[in-house]
């Protein structure tokens, strides 16, 4: 197999290390390498469960549009095709064929006896920049051999989520028929949102210390000026910013980008980290992306303390310098994880 060349690492958590690159030799061949062998030896076990859960779901899904294509397997983890696309909660498709797209998808997944599990989450939804609607992450994907009633419960929760994502995103395309469809929730749903749900939320988010969910607080209009106050006193520092970061589990914490002078000693960013109530994080920087009348680029911070790498390619394909400054920012970001802040999101 031919080397892998890291361009970037997308997330990290206690599953798995998620890598954008390429093979040498084919660059215009975008990779997504996930390394399971990354995660922390007490979560590793339930990590390549999951892991090979996704392998056997791309294993049966090989050749299918819309979905990533496995590439290679190995000790560490997988090689997967990286997907260009926002995330539906971004790209807000209101057209009624991307919806019909979708639901072919879905249909094609069931002819092949895989159900996703995990279409509630609309980071797994990608509008591509053809139009279509993609999936991706099959980490709690399942493989049925059979076709019994447990596979066709699980395959109508896979439908039921793609009107939940119509009924977000899309409203006025959700039909009275799907409208009672998401008022009746499975027997199956039901036992698992009052049982199932906090067992898993209990295990990810106050034992794993993680979570795919949302949230926001006011902590930047609380708790900025004055960090950004002390940051300001502190020698050599000629700006500071701060914006908000969804923590792992629950709850937001503050995000500091400082621009200090060049040999400046930063030894202040673990005292003031340290000295804050609640997670603080502070990222030195050597210059702040500016807009033309100098103000900071907030909108390129935001993405890059909330980990939204593929959105500031996007946001800066017309200005290189600009984009190149923001990418060597978010190579020494500071926020790995892929959790969602509501309220910082926008219309693609």
């Amino acid at each position: 197999m031919p080397e892998f060349v890291t361009e970037a690492v997308l997330k990290r958590d206690v599953f798995s290390e998620t890598h954008k690159g390429h093979f040498a030799g084919r660059a215009d061949e975008k990779v997504i390498r996930r390394i399971v062998s990354a995660a922390p030896w007490w979560s590793r076990p339930l990590a390549w469960i999951l892991a090979r859960r996704e392998i056997a779901a791309l294993r049966v899904i090989k050749g299918m549009a819309g979905v990533p294509q496995l590439f290679e397997v190995d000790a560490d983890g997988l090689y997967r095709s990286w997907t260009d696309g926002a995330p539906i909660q971004l790209a807000r498709p209101s057209d009624p064929e991307w919806y019909r797209g979708a639901h072919r998808l879905l249909r094609e997944l069931r002819r092949r006896s895989i159900t996703h599990n995990d279409l509630a989450k609309p980071q797994n939804w990608l509008s591509t920049p053809e139009g279509t609607p993609s999936l991706i992450d099959f980490q709690l994907a399942s493989r049925h051999r059979f076709r019994t009633a447990v596979f066709r419960l699980m395959a109508y929760e896979d439908f039921r989520h793609l009107l939940k994502q119509k009924r977000a995103f899309a409203p006025h395309l959700l039909t009275p028929t799907g409208a009672r469809i998401l008022a009746r929730r499975s027997l199956p749903s039901r036992i698992w949102m009052a049982s199932g749900k906090k067992v898993y939320n209990f295990v990810t988010r106050r034992l794993f210390d993680w979570s795919d969910g949302e949230g926001t607080f006011d902590r930047v209009e609380r708790e900025g000026p004055d960090l950004i106050r002390a940051l300001k006193a502190e020698p050599g520092v000629r700006d500071a910013c701060v914006t908000a970061y969804p923590l792992p589990a629950k709850g937001v914490g503050v995000y500091a980008f400082v621009e200090v002078a060049p040999g400046t000693a930063t030894a202040f960013v673990e005292r003031l980290a340290g000295a804050a109530a609640r997670p603080v994080l502070i990222q030195p920087v050597d210059r702040l992306p500016r807009a033309a009348d100098g103000t900071p680029r907030m909108d390129v911070l935001d993405l890059i303390a909330t980990n939204r790498l593929p959105e500031i390619d996007r946001l800066l394909a017309g200005d290189a310098d600009l984009a190149a400054l923001a990418n060597t920012i978010a190579a020494g970001r500071l926020n790995m994880s892929d959790r969602r802040l509501k309220g910082t999101e926008h219309v693609a």
